[in-house]
């Protein structure tokens, strides 16, 4: 099988990707593109696209928490690509989900969608996209799973290294910096230094690829987790690699208006000049970081708390209560701001997820409703063919009823004037019901029993009628309708016992020396050791004897009289069971010689084959062995079947 290609990208998804990648730089631009995108998959009825579309605008408004925005669009991506066969449209839309349901803190269901997108981009080999669903699903699995954090996390940068898209590399790589970090607040201090120098190569990457990479905060993040490595690490730290990265995470928080990146930068300075006891620089820092949040458009009410809480610290340290009390103020007053917008989310958060849970829910409900419609229109037509089955059969049933009567009564007339004669053709008419009775059982028993015995059986009971040999038609139809039963209730069974299977050759072997006028004698015998209870498949043994008396004993002279001898032995060590064969017939050679249509095969012969070829699988000393005996001193030659079978 040949490898599998990645899916090409439509010029409608590479307009929606362009746009996409714009979210940080010019957030308006991106929207715009990303409309006009979407725009043109619906205006050419591309409902993959569509779906595709529609999910990358799910994830801009993520960026811009528009909640209400994301909700719909990601929805929307949903909706599209679960009425389409499209593993790709769901791939999207199944991350655009995943992503709303992890912006609504359900972890559960976002994994759920993160997983599904994970392995149809997997199966696409769209490795930028699987590289960024391996990181993120690393972050939802820790900190209770380490081991699932770890291997999704390195999956990511696997494929990250694969695609060679720079941001796909950073996210990766932040991803598996961050278990490294885990490892390192568990407790596991020896290998600081093997975060530390994987920080290091990471931000090397960045200097390299800076302008290739659009998630800036990704570039801040990245420098943040170097220096918060050096602060933890081991004292006294690297101060200068340490403010080195905060100031870099504060130039790229300032310059793309990166709130979370700015407020842990200035967070981590203010801290360690505080540890140092160089309160009046922390207190510079601080009010430093106050100032240009107030100069913002935007207010920052959780920084602003952080920052009033740590000049409520230093003055508290320095007993300076004056400032301590004007510093609360300010805390408690941002601090509630902070709660009320925290609170806010949390709502939204909750009404999105129930809105969403209930759609979901309507989807599902619906599919279920339509699989039920489907099933009783399936089953509406099964009952109408039930039903005009029926009356095809009541009709048949009918006519071929009319006529028989008709007959019947044709039959009756005729026979009035001769009561002799009428009781000799009621009885006629008896035996040929039977045998039409037993020809249908025949035509039932087709695999079992060889099409030219019953032919052959049925004309013997033909000819003994029309002799008016009842007695005898009557003995040889006893026999064969028996035979016939026993083979229909054996051929229902997985197995019959060695004493069961037997009495169905003995009554074989009598109906086959009636048809041939006792042309040939048969001994059945079994060694002593041998458990007449022992479980065998059943009619295994028949068709092997039908051959021996068909095409060995039949085509014997008249003076030769035939000797068929049947001999069970039980072998417990090997746990077999062997059957052997023996006829004084005219031995393979001959018979080959007299066949004139070799294309025939007998079908139970066949079936015995294949029966065979499965007892092969189970045990391997299965066998079956066919020999020609040489003519011996008196002349006498025949053929000798040997059967190992396994003891069930």
């Amino acid at each position: 099988m040949g490898t599998i290609k990645a899916q090409k990208v439509s010029a409608i998804e590479h307009e929606a990707s362009e746009g996409y990648s714009k979210r940080f730089t010019d957030s308006s631009a991106s929207l715009t593109i990303q409309m006009a995108a979407l725009q043109n998959a619906q205006k050419m009825g591309n409902k993959e696209d569509e779906a595709i579309c529609s999910a990358y605008l799910a994830l801009t408004h993520k960026r811009l928490l528009h909640l209400k925005e994301f909700t719909k669009y990601a929805e929307r991506s949903y909706d599209i690509a679960s009425s389409i066969k499209s593993n790709r449209a769901k791939a999207f839309s199944n991350t655009a989900m995943g992503y709303l349901k992890s912006y609504t803190d359900d972890k559960t269901q976002a994994l759920t969608f993160f997983l599904e997108a994970y392995a149809l981009f997997n199966t696409m080999q769209s490795y930028d996209q699987s590289a960024k669903l391996g990181a993120d699903i690393s972050y939802l699995f820790s900190p209770d799973s380490p081991d699932k954090v770890k291997k999704y996390a390195d999956e990511g940068l696997s494929f990250a290294e694969k695609s060679g898209n720079p941001e796909s590399i950073l996210h990766a790589r932040l991803a598996v910096g961050s278990y490294l970090s885990d490892l390192i607040a568990a407790g596991e201090n020896n290998r600081w230094q093997e975060a530390v120098s994987f920080f290091k190569q990471t931000i090397d990457f960045i200097e390299k690829n800076e302008t290739k990479i659009d998630s800036k905060s990704n570039i801040g993040i990245a420098y943040i987790n170097l220096a918060a490595l050096y602060m933890n690490g081991p004292k006294p730290i690297d101060e200068n690699s340490f403010l080195s990265a905060l100031e870099k995470a504060v130039v790229i928080g300032k310059q793309y208006g990166i709130k979370g990146v700015y407020r842990s930068s200035m967070g981590l300075r203010g801290q360690y000049y505080v540890s140092k006891g160089e309160y009046r620089t922390a207190e510079n820092l601080f009010k430093e970081g106050i100032a240009y949040q107030q100069s913002l458009p935007y207010k920052d009410n959780y920084l602003l708390a952080a920052f009033y809480e740590c000049l409520k610290n230093i003055a508290a340290e320095e007993k300076d209560y004056k400032a301590y009390f004007e510093y609360d103020a300010s805390f408690i007053k941002y601090n509630k701001l902070k709660y009320d917008e925290s609170t806010q989310q949390i709502l939204q958060n909750t009404d999105a997820k129930y809105e969403s849970e209930k759609k979901i829910a309507r989807i599902k409900q619906l599919e279920q409703e339509n699989k039920l419609q489907k099933k009783n229109q399936l089953l509406g037509y099964g009952i109408s063919a039930v039903l005009l089955i029926g009356l095809v059969f009541m009709y048949r049933s009918y006519y071929f009823r009319q006529r028989y009567h008709q007959k019947r009564e044709d039959f009756l007339q005729q026979q009035q004037t001769n009561n002799k004669l009428k009781m000799e053709l009621l009885e006629k008419e008896t035996l040929e019901n039977l045998a039409e009775k037993l020809s249908l059982e025949r035509r039932l028993l087709q695999s079992q029993m060889d099409p030219h015995f019953i032919f052959n059986a049925l004309g013997n009971i033909q000819g003994m009628i029309l002799r008016k040999d009842t007695d005898l038609a009557v003995l040889y139809l006893g026999k064969f309708a028996k035979l016939s039963r026993r083979v229909l209730e054996q051929s229902r069974m997985e197995t019959v016992t060695l004493e069961e299977e037997t009495l169905t050759l003995k009554n074989y072997i009598e109906l086959q020396q009636l048809r041939l006028n006792q042309s040939f004698d048969y001994h059945i015998q079994c060694n002593d050791s041998v458990d007449q209870q022992l479980p065998i498949p059943p009619l295994l043994i028949q068709p092997f004897v039908e051959n021996a008396i068909e095409h060995g004993l039949k085509p014997l002279e008249v003076f030769q009289k035939g000797i068929l001898f049947i001999t069970f032995e039980e072998k417990p060590v090997e746990n077999l069971l062997i059957c052997t064969i023996k006829d004084n017939g005219i031995g393979l050679t001959a018979s080959r010689r007299q066949k004139t249509d070799d294309s025939h095969r007998s079908l139970s012969t066949k079936i015995t084959d294949e029966r065979l070829l499965l007892m092969l699988k189970d045990n391997s000393q299965a066998k079956l062995e066919v020999r020609e005996l040489t003519i011996d001193k008196d002349g006498q030659q025949g053929c000798m079947v040997t059967l190992s079978i396994p003891i069930l």
